[in-house]
């Protein structure tokens, strides 16, 4: 029993690593999407794998250390108020869509990629007091789902390799 919580808790902290590495390469190499403030969202591949290897409360500290973690050593609080709030909606709806049972691993994570922009989107409609910013939802959408896709394909291929049963 307590060599599987080490091991769990082990495993943990070796996502937040990951997640914390794909971010910062993310935040390294400027990647010209052409669209500002839209980026691929790398560290949600391990997001992603952990929504669907480890417990949902397992998985959301793990997304939340990556966000705390990341802000402080390479960020701000803004980035971090940012964050968090693309991060607490994305995935209540992630662990919402895929316990329904009616979506893959790839709609669950464009659902989690629209969802993040959205809470982000809100978030800085609240900061800035500007309700104008609405007009950029159509653009964070369709990055959302482009984005989304790609990670559900890169986290679908790593669940394959990686194997549940294997944690």
């Amino acid at each position: 029993m307590r060599n599987d919580k080490t091991r769990r808790l082990a495993l943990m902290g070796l996502l937040t690593s990951l997640g914390l590495i794909a971010g910062y390469i993310e935040f390294l190499i400027p990647i010209p999407l052409g669209i500002p403030g839209v980026k691929p969202g790398l560290a949600n591949i391990v997001i992603v794998w952990a929504l669907y290897t480890l417990t949902p409360v397992e998985a959301i500290c793990v997304n939340m250390m990556r966000i705390f973690l990341s802000g402080f050593l390479f960020g701000n609080l803004s980035m971090i108020l940012y964050s968090l709030s693309g991060a607490v909606v994305s995935f209540l709806t992630m662990l919402l869509a895929k316990k329904s049972g009616a979506f893959s691993i790839y709609g669950v994570s464009m659902i989690g990629g629209v969802m993040h922009n959205v809470g982000q989107l809100f978030m800085a409609m609240l900061v800035l007091e500007s309700v104008n910013l609405i007009y950029y939802g159509p653009v964070l959408l369709a990055a959302g789902v482009i984005t989304g896709l790609l990670i559900g394909v890169v986290s679908a291929e790593v669940k394959k390799r990686v194997p549940i049963s294997h944690v």
